[in-house]
This record gives C-alpha cells, structure tokens and sequence, in this order.
C-alpha cells in the first residue's frame, strides 16, 4: 500500500524581518494598551524589530475596519492586527459592534491577501476584560500577534495567485 506525500505549508513563529500594522482601540484604553504590550513583547521575544510595528490609535471598536483596510491596502505590512476590547452592557450593542468588526476585518484579510488578525477581546464583564489582558487567561494581544506572525510566514511560503 503506498501513500501520497504532497507539501505542506506552515508558518514560522519567526518575526525577524516582518512588518506589522497595529490598529488599537482608545475605548477600554485600560485595557487595550496592555494588549498592545502583550502584542509588541510577543513581536520581540519572536525576534521581531520594534522599528518594524506601528500603530494607529482609533476611537472605538467599531473604526478598527477601516484603518485595517487602509493599511493593508498600503502593501506595507506581512500583517496586521486588531486590537480592542468591547465590554458586553445591559443591551444588545455590543453584539453589534463585535459582528461587524470581525466581518470588516474579514473582509479587509480577503480583499487584500493581508492576514488581518481579529484581537478584539469581546467579555461579558470588567473582569473577564481584565483575565484576557495579562492575567490569569494569558494575553490576547500577544496571541494575535502570534497568529500574525505564523500567518505571515505562511503566506510567503505558499504559491501567488494568478
């Protein structure tokens, strides 16, 4: 019995050399700048260079799109994130602004063959804000940038379109 060998394509978790576009939300600030900590430390400790990572600060959740767009559409970045953190209330907003977050960025990754890297902590408490911002839950900046980095390495391994 005989089996196919094909290749297989993965990504490293190799920063050096990688350019990354960092979209933050001002809102929950508290917590989204220890994101972005997390995301810049897991960059570095990648061997990734500082010089490398920029950031574009925007009001709110709901704006990260569009900024993710426009970065990805400058064909300087392997990748970008987005981080943000969307607290759920007494009512149904922020289900909303989540959805069309993470459809935005979706289509921003598809559109431009960028991977675009949903880092929007959505909670249902200050609480658990603060467990996925560096403390017991880990950090999910630093998880985005993770994924950023191995999505990155990833596509320059595989074959362009046509």
């Amino acid at each position: 019995m005989s089996t196919l060998q094909g290749t297989t394509y993965e990504g490293a978790l190799l920063a050096a050399g990688l350019r990354f576009g960092i979209v933050c939300s001002r809102f929950n600030e508290f917590f989204v700048s220890k994101l972005l900590e997390g995301a810049r430390d897991c960059i570095r400790r990648h061997g990734g260079d500082e010089d490398a990572v920029e950031v574009a600060w925007v009001p709110g959740s709901f704006e990260i799109p569009l900024v993710a767009k426009r970065l990805a559409a400058s064909g300087r970045y392997d990748a970008v994130l987005a981080l943000g953190v969307v607290i759920q209330g007494a009512t149904a907003h922020a289900q909303y602004i989540n959805a069309e977050v993470s459809k935005g960025l979706a289509q921003v990754a598809m559109q431009y063959g960028v991977p675009v890297i949903y880092g929007v902590v959505t909670t249902e408490s200050i609480e658990q804000a603060i467990e996925r911002s560096g403390t017991k839950a880990g950090n999910r900046g630093a998880d985005a940038a993770r994924s950023a980095i191995e999505m990155a390495n990833l596509l320059k391994q595989l074959p362009k379109p046509t």
